[in-house]
């Protein structure tokens, strides 16, 4: 932040906040307030110089004090207000010599008074508030006094240089603050502006990390639910079939197995589309999956449509796809069944399918281990439904997903 936004932040706050970068605002160009400074200093030497109410020796000390006071200003005051502290000890002592070296100028010489024009401004950049108010009228003092020094003194003389002065201490204690809070409103702005900036910076970046993230999970949770099944499959069906003085069934059940795999592959390449809905509906394609089951297995699997079928949006049919092919491999591997049965509901707001089985069940505590349960709950979930998987030891297990549906589908 450079020298006009620190100064303004610093009046309205004991500490400035740093900044992570420039913030382009109209009070920062510090070059701006220093060609005031000169314009003023430069006007003030000459109206001095052409005062024929001054004397030679006088123009000469008061030439002198405000030459002075331009040097300490390069020196010192330059310092002070670029400083990050107000009311530091560098800006008192340039604020304690510019009345001590002003005050007998203006005394001395009438005109240089007009040197106001640049020492009331920086009297608010080095000081807070009250203590540049304190010392501009400090300085408008002086000229006062003098004037009432003046013998043979008219009264409307003295009503007008009493209005002048007047209006000269309220511009400079209304306007100063009022500047000073106008450059700190804006400073202040800009570092909003740059968090605003770098919130949103950080905001893209995470939101691409998530959805990296959840990009992973998905293929994660494709790839387990098409290739790494159906490579089990293909695993189960060969080592079944050389344990079969026949083994033509199970290889060409196998050979099947490794089509469709291949064709689960080629659709996730290219549009992570599920294979077995590829041209067909989402009842046929649970169809073919049960069957496929009961051929490998040598078991009665059926499947059966409750309610009035019709199209469901792709992502949820994908969802029930996944779970039906998920309940299944668990049929599969783990049940050891004599049959199974796949039901799908089609309700007025809701969907719900149902993978049954007659085998060992399992004890008091739910299953939750294994990738593929917890990524089917979790694809579930995402659709807004819930995933339910009931069972006892001996009994057979239930699995069971709902999701809801809106709109009319009568």
């Amino acid at each position: 932040m450079t020298a006009g936004a620190r100064f303004a932040v610093r009046r309205g706050r004991p500490e400035a906040r740093a900044s992570s970068g420039p913030v382009a605002n109209a009070w920062e160009g510090f070059g701006g307030w220093e060609a005031l400074f000169l314009l003023a200093f430069a006007v003030t030497l000459v109206l001095v110089v052409v005062d024929g109410g001054t004397g030679p020796a006088a123009k000469t000390t008061a030439i002198t004090l405000l030459g002075l006071c331009a040097v300490v200003y390069l020196l010192v005051g330059r310092r002070a207000i670029k400083d990050e502290e107000a009311n530091s000890r560098v800006g008192l002592y340039y604020a304690g010599f510019v009345i001590v070296a002003f005050v007998p100028a203006t005394v001395i010489a009438p005109a240089a008074s007009f040197a106001l024009f640049a020492l009331c401004p920086q009297t608010f950049m080095v000081l807070r508030p009250r203590w540049a108010v304190a010392t501009v009228l400090l300085l408008n003092v002086s000229p006062a006094v003098r004037f009432a020094l003046q013998p043979g003194l008219e009264w409307e003389e003295i009503v007008a240089f009493a209005a002048t002065s007047t209006l000269v201490i309220i511009t400079s204690m209304v306007f100063g603050p009022w500047i000073t809070r106008i450059i700190h409103q804006s400073a202040e702005r800009g570092e909003l502006i740059e968090e605003l900036s770098a919130s949103r910076a950080e905001v893209e970046r995470l939101s691409r990390e998530r959805g990296a993230l959840a990009e992973r999970e998905r293929l994660a949770g494709e790839i387990h639910d098409t290739l790494a099944q159906g490579f089990t499959s293909i695993i189960m069906l060969i080592q079944a079939a050389e344990a079969q003085p026949d083994p033509s069934r199970h290889l060409a059940l196998a050979m099947r197995t490794a089509r469709e795999s291949l064709d689960e592959a080629r659709g996730l390449i290219a549009t992570l589309t599920p294979a077995p809905l590829d041209g067909s509906t989402l009842d046929e394609a649970l169809g073919r999956i049960t069957a496929r089951l009961g051929e490998e297995l040598g078991i009665p699997v059926a499947f059966t449509i409750e309610g009035t079928s019709r199209p469901l949006p792709p992502g949820t049919e994908v969802v029930l796809i996944r779970a039906a092919q998920e309940g299944l491999a668990n049929v599969r591997k783990h049940a050891a069944a004599s049959s199974a049965t796949v039901v799908l509901t089609y309700g007025d707001h809701e969907v719900v399918l149902r993978v049954r089985d007659d085998g060992t069940g399992f004890g008091e505590a739910t299953p939750t281990t294994g990738y593929g349960l917890r990524a089917m709950r979790s694809r579930v979930e995402q659709a807004g439904g819930t995933l339910r998987v009931d069972g006892a030891a001996g009994r057979g297990t239930e699995l069971s997903v709902r999701l809801p549906q809106e709109g009319d589908f009568s």
